[in-house]
């Protein structure tokens, strides 16, 4: 194979027009197959690139047809592979970022020394002050015999390191250098204005060095950002590697360390994971403090809700389509929302009551000004991980949008708090509900979790204070529950045609007012399932607004937030991680009427 040409270059210049210079360059490099990244400023280009010697040198050359750019000069260097992955061409304010004004490398730089003569000095012993202005995690990899680091982690704080030198060095001769020599066109002019007296600017920087001198007064080997990470004096490629999370350069033998895990850690920033955890998910609290601070459904705002229209409404009218799925409204409430523009089409065009609809339809509810009522969003991270979330959830508050809520659930809290990603509960609590809900951050985690609660693998453990005094310690329940909704969302018994379902109970203690503390084990999923089992046995929760204690149905089923709480906490659950596979179990420590 043969080997893959490497050119680095750059030039102050005053460059126009820039959007059509990207479009133009990037168009000419696939066609030459070249690959690496190419910056555009008003001050100049600056480009590391890799591909065909012949296609990198035809790419020169049409630079150099580029006004500024007629004299433009590469470092060649090869490699056995090709060190980028793809081509890109971007614009900068800067082609190197340094933060100050007034410094102009296209109109004036300091004094250049070139690589014979910076050597002849060392050979000579002369008194000069080495200063090396690249960042920490570079000159960790080599640099020159006896020279000065800058001691920076990115070129911009360099101003500041130069604040801290000693005054006795303006007096001294200074030759700063770098990897390819672009810093010092900023980094010479900066520190003469700053009253150096005597500054040189390494020409070519240690690439050019290398080039001309070999590796004489230098000790180890040179950074380069590409993926070789590391070149010798014979500008070949070593065996270093780098951390993409801290950027430190990493030997073979820190390579070997066990604290070393590609794209993970490596021994300069690992952290034990607990602790990392603890650091991410502190991050993460805050994030949602300033989401939900003031709330989010609190800010009027236009709330709009779709309908899509299943195949089974083809051929409908819109009023009885709206009547049948817009359950909690009537005939004439529907009809005056149609006709005053409160429902629409998707595209926001006029609808009439008695129109026909058809499959695949869409249409919505706009409700202008909107605002939800209150609730609690004290949210608690318990473990956050790469694949799942496990909450403490407070109560009221809804998981999921509908009703009077759209903004106050978690799932808009959650969609916003993990953007880019969509994160998704792998099951549900009731609004007033309060414990442990497990999340899934993406679909494929969603798919290997949520089957386990659809075949019951999952351990659910939960509390419950009910009034009253169960006869027995331990018992059962397994009236089936109805499939479908009824006032104000509930569900009933229906031993006839209901779904099965079973609930374990075991008494805790029973107190003396008359109530009783529950650990509750659903064995099935239900809707509702805990409260309408122990409504349906006499021992209803206490706090329940709609499963009430006269064996009656509430007229809501979320509470206000200075309302009395509702004493159904889901305290425990187990199941198998979906990266490991391994049984993990989380609890959320149970609230005070439980305790």
């Amino acid at each position: 194979m043969p080997a893959v040409a490497n050119i680095a270059a750059y030039r102050f210049a005053r460059l126009t027009e820039l959007k059509s210079l990207r479009e133009r360059l990037l168009s000419f490099c696939k066609e030459l197959g070249l690959k690496g990244t190419i910056l555009l400023s008003p001050e100049g280009i600056n480009l590391f690139l890799a591909g065909d010697a012949e296609k990198a040198e035809a790419l020169l050359e049409e630079l150099r047809t580029i006004p500024g750019l007629e004299d433009l000069k590469a470092k060649w260097s090869e490699s056995d592979e090709q060190p980028f992955r793809r081509m890109l061409v971007r614009l900068k304010k800067e082609i190197i970022a340094f933060g100050v004004e007034g410094i102009d490398p296209a109109t004036r730089t300091s004094p250049k020394l070139d690589a014979q003569t910076l050597k002849q000095w060392l050979d000579e012993g002369r008194e000069v002050t080495l200063l090396d202005t690249r960042n920490d995690y570079e000159v960790k990899l080599g640099t020159f015999k006896g020279a000065v680091p800058a001691g920076i982690d990115h070129f911009r704080d360099f101003p500041k390191a130069v604040a801290k030198l000693p005054e006795e060095m303006k007096k001294q001769p200074i030759v700063m250098f770098c990897t390819g020599g672009i810093r010092c066109e900023k980094a010479g002019p900066f520190m003469e204005r700053e009253g150096f007296e005597e500054i040189y600017q390494l020409d070519g920087g240690i690439l050019k060095y290398f080039e001309e001198c070999g590796g004489d007064h230098y000790e180890g080997e040179c950074f380069v950002f590409d993926q070789r990470v590391g070149v010798d004096p014979a500008l070949s490629e070593t065996g270093s590697s780098q951390c993409y999370v801290c950027q430190s350069p990493l030997t073979d033998e820190e390579q070997a360390d066990e604290r070393y895990e590609m794209g993970v850690s490596c021994p300069y920033c690992f952290r034990p994971k607990e602790e990392e955890m603890r650091e991410r998910i502190a991050r993460r609290q805050e994030t949602i403090r300033q989401i939900t601070t003031p709330l989010p459904g609190s800010v009027p705002y236009e709330n709009v809700r779709p309908f899509h229209v299943a195949g089974e409404f083809d051929g409908w009218t819109l009023i009885d389509f709206l009547v049948e799925v817009g359950k909690g409204r009537d005939r004439d409430e529907w009809r005056q929302l149609c006709e005053t523009g409160a429902v629409l089409t998707k595209a926001r065009e006029q609808v009439t009551p008695d129109q026909i609809i058809r499959g695949g339809e869409q249409y919505v509810r706009i409700l202008p000004a909107a605002t939800e009522p209150e609730v609690n969003a004290n949210l608690t991270i318990l473990h956050e991980d790469e694949a799942i979330i496990v909450l403490n959830k407070p109560a009221p508050l809804p998981m999921h949008p509908g009703g009077r809520f759209n903004r106050n659930t978690i799932q808009f809290i959650l969609d916003r708090a993990y953007y880019s990603q969509r994160p998704r509960p792998a099951h549900r609590l009731d609004a007033n509900t309060t414990g442990v809900v497990v999340v899934t951050r993406t679909r494929h985690f969603a798919g290997m979790v949520q089957p386990q609660f659809t075949r019951g693998e999952v351990e659910k453990c939960y509390l419950a204070r009910v009034k009253g005094h169960p006869e027995d310690d331990e018992f059962v329940c397994e009236a089936r529950i109805g499939d479908q909704p009824e006032a104000m969302g509930s569900r009933l018994i229906d031993e006839a045609n209901g779904l099965e379902a079973r609930t374990e109970f075991r008494v805790l203690k029973r107190c003396n007012d008359g109530t009783s503390i529950l650990e509750v084990t659903p064995k099935t999923g239900r809707t509702n399932q805990i409260r309408l089992h122990l409504w349906h046995l006499g021992y209803s929760i206490i706090g329940d607004p709609c499963y009430l204690e006269d064996g009656a149905i509430g007229e809501s089923q979320t509470l206000a937030v200075d309302a009395p709480p509702m004493c159904l906490h889901a305290w425990r659950i187990g199941f198998h991680h979906p990266l490991s596979k391994a049984w993990v179990e989380f609890e959320a420590e149970p609230p005070s009427w439980a305790r």
